[in-house]
């Protein structure tokens, strides 16, 4: 795994039962210029198989993460959440729907992964829409968001 010197100060660490190479894996494949930047693996058989994965450093579009196999202890919640900024309808879209395979969808953008992970996908625009009580109105009646509504509801 890189050194910790070569990570950013402060860092998200994402605690996952026993898939974090597969929720790794995952991620990667839904972000662009991402990359897996080095593993740690378990000497012993006290946490885990001999050479499993403990750790997995990754980015996703320049963003430093890192994954670990902790165990079934914890589980994410809604109080954690990352926030995908789309530029279009079609990134809200496309990351809407990789990014909610297999998990569920909750209200203004927001949504679990099949991991539990929560995620906010929201246009660029929506804290300039939003200034408008109308669009607020729209939004809150969303799951995933619709930029064009969300614009309907801010010229009236």
């Amino acid at each position: 795994m890189s050194a910790l010197q070569d990570f950013p100060r402060i860092t998200p660490f994402l605690w996952f039962d026993s898939n974090a190479e597969e929720a790794v894996d995952f991620y990667l494949s839904v972000f662009k210029n991402s990359r897996r930047l080095g593993e740690l693996r378990t000497i012993d058989d006290s946490r885990g198989p001999k050479g499993s994965i403990l750790t997995i450093g990754f980015e996703l579009d320049g963003q430093k993460f890192t994954a670990i196999n902790g165990g079934p202890m914890f589980k994410f919640t809604e109080a954690v959440s990352f926030v995908v900024r789309c530029d279009s309808q079609q990134e809200v879209d496309a990351y809407w729907t990789k990014l909610c395979a297999g998990g569920s969808e909750s209200q203004c953008g927001w949504l679990k992964d099949k991991f539990g992970l929560s995620w906010q996908i929201v246009p660029a625009r929506l804290p300039d829409l939003l200034k408008h009580p109308k669009a607020v109105q729209a939004m809150l009646r969303m799951k995933k968001i619709d930029i064009a509504e969300l614009e309907r509801a801010a010229q009236t």
